[in-house]
């Protein structure tokens, strides 16, 4: 099957969403029993971890972490929104940052301005979207964001999602005061599809759509740990306690420049490899050997594909012994824990 297919379904009793790009399973949202990114709780300050400069928190799904505190005391209350999914053994993480996000705005109460993806770069379509957003939001005295999904979208949707979200964001911001009490759930998976996955797509609802557009087929593939690579390679993903762990094997390539294409593949395979796992964390990359002359250009290649993917990952750098680090964001939950 080619071209782009949005699906919503259910697995194991659980919300679902899938986009398969030709076929292929390139990201899965799928609901779990931790609080959502982007829930935003009214929360009490609890306890400072002073070793590492952050503050837990009292809700009423149980304690979160919040990072870099400066000025808080047990007791204050104050708005704040879940970033992420936690590590195992580890506190929800939250900021003091909250945005409303939608399909075609984030508001940023704390962000004054205007401001346009630079996505959309036609300046007769820039002017057009910017035109819609002073005339709704000019008075607002909030930030607003908006996405590359408004390019070419109707006055009348832009303006509503802008309105919607400028109303949401006051109604929050207003109930600052009081106990610890959640005031909005995040978006669940079929809404966050629509939300972030804007590139014209066939959309399929029908109840079972995962089978019949082989999703499970595709689920089952990536619950293993091998993911095959141009030319014969391989790339092996094995989550720990720790860390990510990620194996480049150049296969029964034995050629002088094996382990530079093995390694070139697998930089543009990771970053899907990791998404529909849900992995995030610290990713520690055990090339192929390559002469160190290529290492530039792998990092410019595995920067080309980061660039391209939605969830916050830093390029860290290489260790001693010629590893490739990563950090990225526990965005997602890990897809082992959900289907067991």
């Amino acid at each position: 099957m080619k071209g782009r297919q949005i699906i919503l379904d259910h697995i194991n009793g659980r919300e679902a969403a899938a986009l398969m790009v030709d076929g292929q399973l390139d990201d899965l949202l799928i609901d779990g029993d931790a609080p959502r990114p982007g829930t935003i709780y009214r929360a009490v300050a609890d306890r400072p971890v002073k070793g590492q400069g952050g503050m837990f928190l009292k809700t009423p799904d149980g304690n979160v972490f919040l990072r870099q505190v400066k000025g808080l005391a047990p007791g204050d209350v104050m708005l704040v929104q879940v970033t992420g999914y936690a590590e195992p053994g580890k506190a929800i993480p939250v900021t003091q940052k909250v945005l409303f996000k939608s399909r075609y705005v984030i508001v940023t109460p704390e962000a004054p301005g205007i401001n346009l993806s630079r996505s959309i770069r036609e300046d007769d379509e820039r002017d057009r979207i910017l035109a819609i957003a002073h005339e709704v939001a000019g008075e607002a005295g909030m930030g607003l964001i908006l996405r590359s999904a408004c390019d070419g979208a109707g006055a009348d949707e832009i303006g509503e999602d802008i309105n919607n979200m400028l109303d949401l964001a006051e109604q929050v911001l207003a109930d600052a005061e009081g106990p610890a009490e959640k005031l909005i759930d995040g978006d669940g998976p079929h809404v966050a599809a629509w939300r972030d996955w804007s590139d014209p797509a066939e959309v399929v609802t029908e109840e079972g759509s995962f089978e019949t557009h082989g999703v499970l087929d595709a689920l089952e593939d990536v619950q293993g740990i091998r993911v095959a690579l141009e030319g014969g390679a391989s790339l092996f993903v094995e989550p720990t306690r720790a860390l990510v762990a990620v194996d480049v094997n150049t296969g029964g390539d034995t050629s002088a420049a094996a382990g530079t294409k093995a390694n070139f593949a697998a930089a543009k395979a990771l970053p899907r490899a990791l998404r529909v796992r849900g992995l995030g964390g610290q990713v520690v990359l055990d090339l192929a050997p390559m002469p160190k002359k290529d290492r530039r250009g792998f990092e410019s290649a595995l920067r080309a594909a980061f660039k391209r993917d939605t969830i916050d990952t830093t390029l860290v750098g290489w260790t001693p012994l010629g590893h490739y680090e990563l950090q990225r964001k526990n965005a997602r939950q890990e897809l082992r824990g959900l289907l067991k």
